[in-house]
C-alpha cells in the first residue's frame, strides 16, 4: 500500500494534505475538528505583531463564481489577518501541537517590513513548539494597503530582506507564501531562495472584483454599499496556481528548492497533479469551506489508491514526475498531426460539435449523412484544436487520435514544416530571445 507519509524541509506528516493559512484555521477548534478528520498538517491562521489586533468587516467578506446548478467554482474573499490576540493565538498553537505532535503545524506570519518587528515576533512563535514559518508575502488585500502582504510579495528585494532576517533570528524551516499578482513568478522565488528560504508556498489569492447588482449598481459583495477587491481562489484558479509551480520547479536559479502547492485543490486528482509538476505538499482552503473537514478522507484514499495502480509507493516517486512534459511553445513539434474522432454509438445528436466547430473553428464536422442528422469530422479540414472534445456532453463521445508518421498528407506536412522554420528563424518571433 502507497505510503502517503511526507518530509518537507523537515517537518513530517502522515498525509500532504494541509490546511493553508485562512479562516479554517484561525483557532484551536477548528484545527482540532481537521487534525480528527484526517489533515496531516496545517497552516495556522496569519498571526501579525502584538498590539491592537486587526478589525474585519462585519458584513460579507466571501464572494463566489457559481454554476447555473450553484456549485462554487470561484471564492473571492476580503478577510484580513487573524482579529485574535497574538497571546492567545500562540497558547493554542502551544496545546494544539503537544497534542497532536504528529501533524505538521505551521504558523502563517505578517508583520510590518521592518527587522525590530521580526526579530521581535519570530522566537515567540518558535517557543509554541511548531514545525515551521509561512511568510505571508502574499494577501493582496487591506493589509497589502499597509505595506505588508502582496506589498512585500511584490518586490523581490524586500523578500531576500525579509527571508533573511527570519532566517537570522529563527531556527525554524521558513517556507515563503508568494503572491499571483506578479509578472514572472520566478522573481520573488528567486528572491526567496537567495535570502536563504526552505521552501516556496504557492499560489495565494489573486486581485479580483466579483461583480455588480444591478438593483443597486455596487460592486459584491459590499458593506454599506461599498466594497474592495479581494483575493480570488478555488478551482478556477488551479490552472494559474499549476503554471507557476511548474515555472518555479523548471527555473534553474530555483531548481531543487521545495514548493508547497496551493491553489483550486479539491480532491485527489488535483493534488496528483501539484505533485507531479513539482510540490512536495499541498495546501487546501476553499474546498474546506465548502465541504468540510471530512473532505480529506476522500483526497488521501484517491490519492493512495492511484499510487497502487501506477506503482508508486511513495510521493517522492512521482513529484516533478511531469516536469519533463512542460516545454517552450517554440520547441513544440508542428509535425505531429492529430484528429477527432466521433463514436457514433455514444453520439446524440445534439450537434454542439458541429456548431461550435462550424461557427468558431475550422468548418471540420458535417451536419447530415444522406439526407439524416449526423455529425462526423472531415479528416481534410480538422487540426486537432480539441474543441469539439470540451463542447460535448458525452465523456469519450468524441476523442483526439495521433496520426502515425507518414498517414498524413504529405502536402500538409511539408507546408507545416517549412511554416515552423520560417517562424522560428523570423527576426520578429520574441521566443528567439525568451528567457
Amino acid at each position: 500500500m502507497a505510503n502517503l507519509h511526507t518530509n518537507f524541509v523537515g517537518i513530517k506528516s502522515p498525509n500532504p494534505f494541509w490546511l493553508a493559512s485562512a479562516p479554517p484555521t484561525d483557532k484551536a477548534v477548528n484545527v482540532i475538528r481537521a487534525f480528527e478528520a484526517g489533515w496531516g498538517g496545517v497552516v495556522w491562521k496569519t498571526l501579525g505583531e502584538a498590539g491592537p489586533p486587526v478589525v474585519n468587516v462585519n458584513g460579507p467578506r466571501y464572494g463566489g463564481l457559481l454554476t447555473p446548478d450553484r456549485r462554487l467554482i470561484g471564492f473571492n474573499n476580503i478577510e484580513l489577518i487573524t482579529d485574535r490576540d497574538l497571546d492567545l493565538n500562540l497558547a493554542e498553537i502551544t496545546q494544539v501541537k503537544r497534542d497532536w505532535p504528529d501533524r505538521a503545524m505551521v504558523v502563517s506570519l505578517m508583520v510590518p517590513c521592518n527587522e525590530a518587528s521580526w526579530k521581535a515576533i519570530l522566537p515567540q512563535v518558535e517557543d509554541t513548539g511548531c514545525d515551521g514559518l509561512e511568510l505571508n508575502f502574499g494577501c493582496p488585500h487591506g493589509m497589502s494597503e499597509r505595506g505588508m502582504g502582496a506589498a512585500v510579495g511584490q518586490v523581490p528585494e524586500y523578500i531576500e530582506m525579509v527571508t533573511a532576517w527570519c532566517k537570522q533570528y529563527s531556527r525554524l524551516p521558513v517556507i515563503v507564501k508568494l503572491t499571483p499578482n506578479i509578472t514572472d513568478i520566478r522573481l520573488p522565488a528567486r528572491a526567496a531562495k537567495a535570502g536563504g528560504a526552505d521552501a516556496v508556498s504557492l499560489i495565494n489569492t489573486i486581485n479580483s472584483i466579483m461583480g455588480v447588482d444591478p438593483a443597486t449598481m455596487a460592486m459584491v459583495p459590499s458593506t454599506g454599499g461599498v466594497g474592495s477587491h479581494g483575493g480570488y481562489c478555488g478551482p478556477a484558479v488551479k490552472p494559474i496556481a499549476l503554471n507557476m509551480v511548474a515555472e518555479i520547479a523548471r527555473d534553474p536559479l530555483t531548481a531543487g528548492l521545495p514548493i508547497s502547492g496551493i491553489g483550486g485543490i479539491g480532491n485527489w486528482r488535483d493534488a496528483f497533479d501539484f505533485i507531479a509538476l513539482g510540490a512536495g505538499s499541498v495546501q487546501v482552503c476553499t474546498a474546506a469551506m465548502v465541504y468540510g473537514f471530512k473532505i480529506v478522507q476522500e483526497m488521501t484514499d484517491g490519492l493512495s489508491n492511484c499510487m497502487d495502480e501506477l506503482g508508486f509507493k511513495s510521493i517522492d516517486d512521482f513529484r516533478g514526475k511531469a516536469l519533463p512534459s512542460v516545454s517552450e511553445w517554440r520547441f513544440l513539434n508542428l509535425n505531429h498531426i492529430t484528429k477527432a474522432f466521433i463514436n457514433q454509438d455514444l453520439c446524440i445528436q445534439c450537434g454542439r460539435c458541429h456548431i461550435a466547430c462550424e461557427d468558431t473553428s475550422h468548418q471540420a464536422i458535417t451536419a447530415s449523412k444522406d439526407g439524416q442528422r449526423h455529425f462526423e469530422v472531415k479528416e481534410e479540414e480538422c487540426v486537432g484544436c480539441n474543441l469539439c472534445t470540451l463542447v460535448c456532453p458525452v465523456p469519450e463521445c468524441i476523442t483526439l487520435r495521433d496520426l502515425k508518421p507518414g498517414e498524413n498528407d504529405q502536402r500538409t506536412r511539408r507546408v507545416v514544416s517549412n511554416a515552423h522554420a520560417d517562424w522560428t528563424t523570423h527576426p520578429n518571433n520574441p521566443m528567439r530571445t525568451a528567457l
